[in-house]
């Protein structure tokens, strides 16, 4: 059988990723942590032969890809299309700061992410309409063949729920992504995948298992009343 098999990764940790700041569009570099864990990621897919690794052109998912790729004497193929999603005029905001200047503009996003934007911003639709084309064009480009594609927290969980027949709406209520996260998606073509391993960070897990913590803040509200936000840094 000729499969296609898709590395989907998050970039590492950020400068900001404690800060819990609005980064989508902005261009931020990884923390020393970030890099430490994306290290730890290429050790772990070193052996696994790739046929090429492609990355958003952000700061961020360039040094990740380029970390993932040496092993392999790979380039990395910059693509537009995998870019984090925008947040127009909330970028490099807190939550916080943002619910006391915006908050109509927050709970018309809280309430529908995919069709909503903040002035200057895109929708999770738009992300979809540029990501998922993006995404589809390398799988056919690399027909039974391993590659590694590197993005962000709110594109790849958009991909997702287009490819699994998620309701996008429901993307940052129902999926997370932690920094460095490991997906794997197998194609048999380009309109069927399947979902084989999802946001795994085991590969720089303090205890070493694959067995993540209970999901807290990193989600939206509707998932913790106590929990401050959606992690802004993506």
């Amino acid at each position: 059988m000729s499969v296609t098999r898709i590395f989907l990764i998050r970039h590492g940790a950020t400068v900001l990723t404690a800060e819990d700041r609005f980064a989508g569009s902005t261009d931020v570099e990884l923390s020393e942590e970030g890099r430490a864990q994306v290290r730890r990621l290429a050790e772990r897919l070193s052996l696994i032969p790739v046929d090429a690794v492609y990355a958003s052109p952000l700061g961020r998912t360039m040094e990740t890809a380029s970390i993932l790729a040496a092993p392999h004497g790979s380039k990395v193929i910059a693509r537009d299309g995998l870019k984090e999603i925008s947040h127009g005029h909330w970028e490099q905001m807190t939550r916080d700061e943002v619910e006391t200047a915006y908050p109509e503009e927050v709970t018309a996003w809280d309430r529908d992410p995919f069709t909503y934007a903040p002035p200057g911003g895109e929708t999770g639709l738009e992300v979809t309409a540029r990501a998922l084309p993006a995404l589809l064009d390398i799988v056919k480009n690399h027909q039974g063949k391993p590659v590694i594609v590197v993005s962000h927290k709110a594109t790849i969980r958009l991909l997702l729920s287009s490819l699994l027949g998620f309701d996008p709406r429901r993307y940052r209520d129902n999926l997370d992504q932690d920094p460095a996260a490991l997906n794997i998606v197998d194609f048999k073509d380009p309109v069927r995948a399947r979902l084989m391993l999802f946001n795994d960070s085991s590969h720089y897990s303090e205890s070493g298992l694959a067995i993540p913590g209970i999901a807290g803040a990193c989600l939206s509200k509707w998932w913790s009343a106590e929990a401050a936000s959606d992690k802004g840094g993506q």
